[in-house]
This record gives C-alpha cells, sequence and structure tokens, in this order.
C-alpha cells in the first residue's frame, strides 16, 4: 500500500489559511487534484495559487457548511470536473465561546453544533454517491487483496480528552463530532467508504503564535516563555506543527489506511493519553 494519493480528488471544506492551506499543498504534492471549500473566496484563491504555482492541480469553492443548498452547489461544482471523490476532509472552524456553561448563551452552544456536527454530517450525506464511486469494490477472485476505498477525515479537537470550563461548549461540539464519525464510519463502511477523526492538540503556526504574543504581552515574558510553559505538559516537551497535523490526515486519505475507519487519532506531542 502507498501513501501517494496521485489520481485522487480530495475536497477540502473549511480550508483557512494555517491547517487547509497546509493539507492541500501537501495533498496536491503527493498528487491529488484538490478542491479547497470555505466561506472566504479571496482566501481560496491565494491557496489554490500558491498550489498552482507548485505544480499541483486545485479548484476553488465557496460554501457555508450551515445552509444545505449552498453544500449542494458545492457537490453539484465539484461533480462539473470528476464523476468520483477520494477523500473528504471536514475542518470547518469558528471561534467558540469562552466561557463557563454557566455564562454561555444556548445560542452559541447551537451554532457551534450546527457548524461542526451537522456541517459535516450535510457535507457527507452531498458527498455520499461520489465517495462511493470514488471506492473500488475487490473483484470475488481477488478477496484477499485489501481494496482502495474512499475516506472522509473529520478534524475534530484534543478538548475532547479534558474538561477545562472555557472550553465546555467547544468540547461538546466536538465530541458529538466524534460520534457522529463513529456512526457515519459503521453506515458507510458497507459501501466503501471509511470514516474517522483527527482530533490535534496544539498547532503551532500563524495563528497560535500571534495568540502566545498576546499571552506575553498580557502577563509579561516573551513569545519563548509561552512557548515552554505550554509545552511543559506534552510528553515530548514541544508543540505539533501544521505539518505534523497534516501528514496524519493524508495518511488517513490514502490506500496506506485501508482498514481503518471509526477511529479518533489525538495527534498533541503527548498531551493526553487515550
Amino acid at each position: 500500500m502507498s501513501e501517494s494519493l496521485q489520481g485522487k480528488t480530495v475536497v477540502i471544506v473549511g480550508a483557512g489559511p494555517g491547517f487547509g492551506r497546509t493539507l492541500a499543498l501537501r495533498a496536491a504534492e503527493q498528487g491529488a487534484t484538490v478542491v479547497v471549500a470555505a466561506r472566504t473566496a479571496s482566501r481560496l484563491d491565494r491557496i489554490v495559487d500558491e498550489v498552482r504555482a507548485a505544480g499541483g492541480t486545485a479548484i476553488a469553492a465557496a460554501v457555508d457548511a450551515t445552509e444545505a443548498d449552498s453544500v449542494r452547489a458545492l457537490r453539484e461544482t465539484v461533480a462539473q470536473h470528476t464523476d468520483a471523490v477520494h477523500g473528504l476532509v471536514y475542518s470547518a472552524f469558528a471561534v467558540p465561546s469562552m466561557k463557563p456553561l454557566a455564562q454561555t448563551d444556548h445560542e452559541q452552544i447551537s451554532r457551534g453544533i450546527d457548524l461542526s456536527v451537522l456541517g459535516a454530517l450535510r457535507t457527507t450525506q452531498e458527498f455520499t454517491p461520489l465517495l462511493e464511486a470514488g471506492a473500488e469494490t475487490p473483484d470475488a477472485e481477488q478477496i484477499d487483496a485489501a481494496p482502495a476505498s474512499s475516506s472522509v477525515v473529520m478534524m475534530a479537537s484534543a478538548v475532547i480528552h479534558h474538561s477545562r470550563e472555557r472550553y465546555a461548549g467547544y468540547k461538546i461540539a466536538k465530541t458529538a463530532l466524534v460520534a457522529l464519525g463513529h456512526s457515519l464510519a459503521t453506515e458507510l463502511g458497507p459501501r466503501g467508504i471509511r470514516v474517522n477523526t483527527v482530533a490535534p492538540g496544539y498547532i503551532y503556526g500563524e495563528t497560535l503564535k500571534g495568540y502566545f504574543e498576546h499571552l506575553a504581552g498580557k502577563y509579561g515574558g516573551t513569545v519563548e516563555d509561552v512557548y515552554a510553559h505550554t509545552a511543559e505538559k506534552m510528553d515530548l516537551r514541544r508543540l505539533p506543527g501544521e505539518r505534523e497535523i497534516v501528514d496524519p490526515v493524508v495518511f488517513l486519505l490514502s490506500d496506506a489506511a485501508s482498514a481503518i475507519t471509526g477511529q479518533t487519532l489525538t495527534v498533541d506531542c503527548g498531551e493526553f493519553h487515550t
């Protein structure tokens, strides 16, 4: 089995400038045609230009995963370019309410569930026929050979492993997303579609660096001090970078993971043991 994505079409919903951009570049590098979808069209154009400049193939399509019509339009756009999708990554994200539940408006929790959980469900439902077309059915004479399959990867969070007050609403949404992944894996497995979730901890990229700069200014010290204090909780004494989150996703999209479904992979340099 190879981890190459050569000849595959991978759709990334919620493609942002950090993880989504890095994933698009890495998947294209592995030979995939990449469809990047998000609400901000200008951001998508920049990612597509970068992928193409590196020699890859990419398509941009706007989508609002909280709107069924928008998700359907995305599927129709993709179907104009291909009759099969081999990988679907759902990483739509919005900054959650950072308050204890006693102080959190119910509407904020509902919006988080709508985007993280129902958005993932809407997208998977729409793309199931194309994903099924991307899965190979083994010949009866080759039943011992592992068939290729299509793959859905949903981005959860290591927040599912703790109960810190400020993350309560976010934990509710991401834990429900993991449960959705389990159920979809059972339902779609007979159709050749694998479904897994990846739960990153901290992702050390530009967004987190900016937050660390804010903390350093607020409490004194340097960004390096904030980093070292945060990394003390990790077995590896460091934080994973964007590429270290992306590569496990690429693995789950590839045929090398053909027997893996219904699983949650935590990528956090050893902050939590699951």
